[in-house]
């Protein structure tokens, strides 16, 4: 799709790492970018960075996120791309040292990454819907973000695991069912990449990561993260897929 410069793009999770860079691009394109996170002071210090413009939103939180799709377009106008970044990989195990895994450590993840991207992709194709459609009768791109988890989760990833493949599992029906309004529906699967949570680890965990993944042999870099993004919005024939951008990494059972 071939968006106008004026465009609006919707970044949840855009404060940090994969949706950081993918806002800084999408900026660079020129598009009127609104990063969307749940870390107020963090959205306005990036946003100021990148040109882009910052929302505080909780996607786990249905209230919160129907008040910022509001906001949104009454102050930017209606959404060309959703990019749903936000998420957490919170670890644990079904029986621990501490016992069983509180139910409520599942229901959180489930609940911001899987539960947070569809009720996103709800109000953005809602608003998608309602623009004047291209010369291909394209309206609008969501891409949510997966993971490498969601096929070959680790041990202490059942949670993440479950909620990242529900993402999986969405698309192809979504990009079904958005079909006819010119939406089109995909997701990113990354696999292990240069984040803040990863900058915090020590190098020894890093290059011990690293190690594993077969070619590059190297951490991923954000931006290649947003590349992927973008081509995707670009290439109209990408629809119902979930891409993997892995190094062609496969995940050990620990």
């Amino acid at each position: 799709m071939e968006l106008q410069g004026n465009s609006v793009v919707w970044v949840t999770g855009g404060a940090s790492g994969l949706g950081a860079a993918s806002c800084k691009l999408f900026s660079k394109k020129g598009m009127r970018v609104a990063l969307i996170d749940q870390n107020k002071e963090a959205a306005e210090r990036v946003a100021s960075e990148i040109g882009a413009i910052p929302f505080c939103c909780d996607v786990s939180d249905n209230a919160s996120v129907e008040a910022v799709a509001l906001d949104l377009v009454t102050k930017l106008g209606k959404p060309r791309v959703l990019l749903n970044c936000a998420g957490v990989a919170t670890p644990a195990k079904i029986i621990g040292k501490k016992g069983l895994m509180p139910i409520e450590h599942f229901e959180r993840l489930i609940q911001i990454n899987l539960v947070g991207s569809f009720n996103m992709m709800r109000w953005a194709a809602l608003h998608m819907s309602d623009v004047e459609p291209d010369d291909e009768g394209q309206r609008g791109v969501i891409i949510s973000t997966a993971s490498v988890a969601a096929y070959e989760g680790q041990i202490g990833q059942t949670a993440y695991a479950a909620s990242k493949g529900g993402i999986v599992g969405m698309t192809l029906p979504a990009a079904r069912e958005l079909a006819p309004l010119g939406i089109r529906v995909n997701a990113i699967a990354p696999g292990v990449f240069m984040t803040p949570l990863m900058a915090a680890m020590s190098e020894e965990v890093q290059q011990s990561l690293a190690s594993n993944i077969p070619n590059p042999s190297r951490l991923g870099n954000p931006d290649e993260f947003a590349k992927l993004a973008w081509h995707i919005i670009e290439n109209n024939y990408i629809n119902g897929e979930t891409i993997r951008l892995d190094g062609a990494l496969r995940m050990q059972p620990k």
